[in-house]
C-alpha cells in the first residue's frame, strides 16, 4: 500500500450520518481515513479528467500526494498529455472510488501549479529510483523500445550515483481547487445516498443539496 502518512488533511468529522455534514473537506477527511484502513492498495488513487484542445475528455489514474482546504495535489511531467491539457485549460475533475467502502467522491474545480518549493520538497521524498525515472522519462512521448528507456535510466543513474537527485525543471505538480464535491454511498436496491456541495469562490460558504440516486 502507498505510504499516506505524510498527507496533510483536515480533522475528520465524528458524526455517523454523512448527509448531515455541512463542510466537504472534513467529510472527505473522514472518508479518506477510513479508506486508508480498508483499501488493499492505493487509497489515494484518483481518476483525473482533463480535456484536449478539441474538447475531447481524457481520464487517467494518478496518486493524490496531499490535500488541505486549498485543494488536492498531484505531481507529474509538465510536458505530459495531462500537463499540456491543464496548461491550455486549467480545470479538472477528480474521482475517488473506494470499492471496499462502496463509496465515491467526485470533485471539480480550477487548477493551478504548485510552487517550486512545494515541488522540490515532495520530489525529495521520492525513492531515488523514482527520481531517476523522472529524469529518464519523456512522459507521453513515443518510445522506440523498452531497452531505449532502460538505457536512459542507466545513464541518469550513473550521473547521480553519488549525492542527491535534483528535481527536473519539467517535473512539477498541480493543485485542484474544488468548487464542487459530490459524496456517493452505495445503498441496497440502488437507492444510493448522494449529497453535493457547491461554491463559486474560495471565500464563499458551501451550499449543500441532496440528490436523487
Amino acid at each position: 500500500m502507498t505510504d499516506t502518512t505524510s498527507i496533510k488533511h483536515p480533522t475528520p468529522l465524528t458524526s455517523g450520518d454523512f448527509t448531515a455534514a455541512e463542510e466537504p473537506f472534513a467529510l472527505f477527511a473522514e472518508w479518506f481515513a477510513e479508506a486508508v484502513k480498508s483499501e488493499p492498495n492505493d487509497p489515494n488513487a484518483m481518476a483525473l479528467a482533463t480535456v484536449d484542445p478539441d474538447g475531447l475528455p481524457d481520464v487517467r489514474m494518478v496518486l493524490m500526494k496531499g490535500y488541505d482546504a486549498d485543494g488536492f495535489v498531484f505531481y507529474s511531467h509538465i510536458a505530459s498529455q495531462k500537463g499540456r491539457e491543464l496548461a491550455a485549460n486549467p480545470k479538472a475533475a477528480l474521482l475517488f472510488h473506494w470499492k471496499s467502502l462502496r463509496r465515491q467522491v467526485r470533485i471539480r474545480g480550477n487548477v493551478s501549479p504548485v510552487t517550486d518549493e512545494e515541488a522540490d520538497a515532495y520530489f525529495a521524498t521520492r525513492p531515488k529510483q523514482a527520481q531517476i525515472g523522472a529524469w529518464a522519462s519523456k512522459q507521453s512521448q513515443p518510445l522506440e523500445s523498452r531497452f531505449a528507456f532502460e538505457q536512459a535510466i542507466a545513464k541518469v543513474a550513473a550521473k547521480y550515483v553519488i549525492g542527491e537527485v535534483p528535481r527536473p525543471q519539467g517535473w512539477s505538480g498541480w493543485r485542484i481547487h474544488p468548487t464542487r464535491f459530490e459524496f456517493w454511498h452505495d445503498r441496497p436496491f440502488r437507492l444510493h445516498d448522494r449529497i453535493e456541495f457547491r461554491r463559486d469562490a474560495p471565500a464563499q460558504a458551501w451550499s449543500k443539496v441532496r440528490l436523487y440516486p
